[in-house]
């Protein structure tokens, strides 16, 4: 399997310059390339093909005086531009047709260097780990890292990224088998909130952090400072960035209690479920500000990688399926209910639930049961094998599952 590794780097002065200048090669290169076929499919001329880009926009173009230039960065960088125009040439093709699940993807567009994150992809060819524990970056040098952990084995790719508040990041992509954990008896069904950020089915609740929250005070003055600067000026550029550096300090906030969390919970559980909710839509909301807040899509997507990496179970519920409305006691189906309405009691059985923790108990019983019927032989009740349907491949295997069926990754049954 594939992980990424992100370290922080600080290159001094010249290497900023170095890598400002690739940066805005690479730029260069996308927009050119990007404009070429966009005027072809204008006119009505054929897709230009990579190889034709590659000759006209990077070889023959450093021996024009306007392009003279792109000789000065790693001819690395400029044909790994080219690719990743490519790839999102690919990925819109196949939203058109059909191929990509998820939201419709549109055209690629131009860059600019106005743009908050900059960034360039490198291979093998054009950086190396020195023992110094300084990375070469071909035509760039040797750049400052602080090493926060080990990196597994050697890495096949690096991408060197400035974020919004000028930092400096590299990021590794290393081919690494998986790390699996002791085998558990136990499994866990998790409901996601609001009030409470996640309801384990055994009764337990996390409370959700609320980083921004507690951080509005100060993002309010120093929004408000960058207003009453003029555009255009210095001192609006530094209050931007001070700006930014705040709404990053809450960011990765965010994402380190959201690692911690999930870690835990897949090293506590043998399998987990959760429930496939609608962020986007939530995102348009009242309550907007408090779904973005949470971040449920990045935690779940922690869940569902980490449980590849660690031998887990994982599988996501319909977000169709009435978590709220059944009886966790006796199964019941009691109706909706108000938001409003945070415990009830079962007309069938006069069970007294909680919402939020009878929501969990409902998924983790749905998620045993989706994972159950995944199985290629069941025995039925006369000890004969039944033959069950095909469950969508893992996405490590083959790609997306198939749209309407639930997602599963992990190992079941270890």
């Amino acid at each position: 399997m594939q992980l990424r590794y992100n370290y922080r780097a600080y290159p001094d002065a010249t290497q900023r310059r170095a890598l400002a200048n690739a940066f805005g090669c690479a730029r260069v290169v996308w927009n050119d390339c990007l404009r070429d076929r966009k005027e072809a499919h204008a006119a009505g001329l054929p897709y230009v093909k990579s190889a034709e880009l590659s000759r006209l926009r990077i070889t023959q173009a450093k021996r024009t005086a306007e392009r003279a230039w792109l000789a000065d960065v790693s001819a690395v960088v400029l044909q790994q531009s080219l690719r990743d125009l490519d790839s999102a040439y690919k990925n819109f093709f196949d939203s058109l047709k059909g191929k990509r699940q998820g939201r419709k993807v549109g055209p690629p567009r131009y860059k600019s260097k106005k743009d908050t994150r900059q960034s360039i992809r490198l291979n093998t060819n054009a950086f190396s780990l020195q023992e110094n524990g300084t990375v070469y970056v071909a035509k760039v040098g040797n750049l400052k890292v602080t090493w926060s952990r080990r990196l597994p084995v050697a890495p096949t790719s690096l991408t060197v990224t400035k974020d919004s508040c000028g930092r400096y990041f590299l990021s590794f992509v290393v081919d690494t088998g998986p790390d699996i954990l002791p085998g558990l008896e136990t499994d866990a069904g998790i409901d996601l909130g609001l009030s409470a950020f996640e309801v384990l089915s055994d009764g337990r609740k996390i409370d959700s952090p609320r980083f921004p929250r507690r951080a509005e005070k100060k993002l309010k003055r120093l929004q408000r400072e960058l207003s009453r600067k003029a555009r255009g000026s210095k001192n609006r550029a530094k209050a931007r960035i001070r700006v930014a550096r705040q709404h990053a300090k809450v960011a990765d906030r965010r994402r380190d209690w959201h690692h911690k969390a999930s870690t835990q919970i897949m090293r506590d559980n043998q399998a987990v479920y959760v429930e496939d909710l609608a962020v986007s839509g939530l995102g348009r909301t009242r309550l907007a500000k408090s779904v973005h807040d949470a971040g449920w899509s990045a935690f779940v997507g922690m869940l569902q990688y980490k449980a590849v990496k660690h031998g887990r179970t994982f599988a996501t519920v319909d977000r169709a399926f009435p978590s709220s409305q059944v009886c966790s006691a006796c199964g019941f189906r009691d109706g909706p209910k108000p938001l409003h309405v945070r415990q009830w009691t079962c007309s069938q059985c006069g069970t007294v639930h909680d919402r939020d923790h009878n929501a969990a108990r409902n998924v983790l019983f749905e998620g045993r049961r989706i994972v159950a019927t995944g199985r290629v032989e069941t025995l039925n009740a006369c000890g004969a094998p039944v033959r069950r349907a095909h469950v969508p491949a893992q996405r490590v295997e083959a790609g997306s599952p198939r749209k309407g069926q639930t997602t599963q990754a992990g190992i079941p049954g270890h």
